[in-house]
């Protein structure tokens, strides 16, 4: 089972990992994108972020070849982190990581991302391109949408060069996203989001599936603790 779960891991790091790892907000620029960039993450409640002391949640993965779930319980004021899976739990800080520590914070990176990406266009902004197109018909739902892609660098973070695709409607809530890995014209994945929840302020979509629904990554056991 270890064997399995270590498999699994891997393929879902390793497929759809994330950028960087900043939690605090950017200096504003004034451009249309990073207004844009900026009313996504409100309408997430981005406002509330500075009153979180704490968020738990649980990542899940189903596929038709099985099932992989991790908990992490974030503070993010001091930025400890604790992994925790059906063998193990660690505790670390991501300011001190030995190697160990950083082969799970991959892991913790990427699932954040899912969780918080509206806010990562904020915090991230100085370290991605961007740009918007106002129509554009999605491939899931097939609506039209707003459609905003961002360009990570070739340098930083754990995969360096992806791009992202976020469609949304006129109230700002993403909808669906593809992930463009090292910015290939062709989507390497392309989710929903949905079944928002709001935990303190903090609407996060727990549901994400591909067009055939047999890839499913979703949000359970969420917990957001504020001041």
């Amino acid at each position: 089972m270890k064997n399995i779960i270590y498999v699994l891991f891997l393929g879902v790091v390793l497929f759809f990992s994330c950028k960087t790892d900043k939690e605090k907000e950017t200096p504003p620029t004034t451009t249309e994108e990073t207004s844009i960039m900026q009313r996504i993450a409100d309408a997430n409640g981005y406002q509330q972020w500075k009153n979180v002391n704490e968020i738990k949640f649980t990542f899940n993965v189903d596929r038709p070849d099985g099932h992989f779930d991790r908990t992490w319980i974030w503070k993010p004021k001091s930025n400890e982190v604790t992994a925790i899976t059906k063998t193990d739990t660690l505790t670390y800080n991501r300011s001190d990581m030995d190697s160990v520590a950083i082969k799970t914070d991959r892991g913790f990176i990427n699932d954040k991302y899912w969780l918080l990406a509206p806010f990562n266009l904020v915090w991230d902004q100085n370290s991605f391109k961007q740009d918007y197109t106002d129509e554009f018909e999605t491939l899931i739902s097939g609506e039209k949408m707003h459609k905003l892609t961002i360009v990570y660098g070739d340098k930083g973070g754990y995969t360096p060069g992806d791009a992202y695709d976020f469609f949304f409607g006129d109230d700002y809530i993403v909808r669906e996203w593809i992930y463009r890995k090292g910015n290939r014209i062709s989507p390497s994945m392309y989710t929903t989001w949905e079944d928002y929840v709001d935990k303190n302020g903090i609407e996060i979509a727990t549901m994400h599936k591909d067009a055939t629904g047999d890839f499913k990554l979703s949000f359970t056991d969420i917990e957001v603790k504020t001041e």
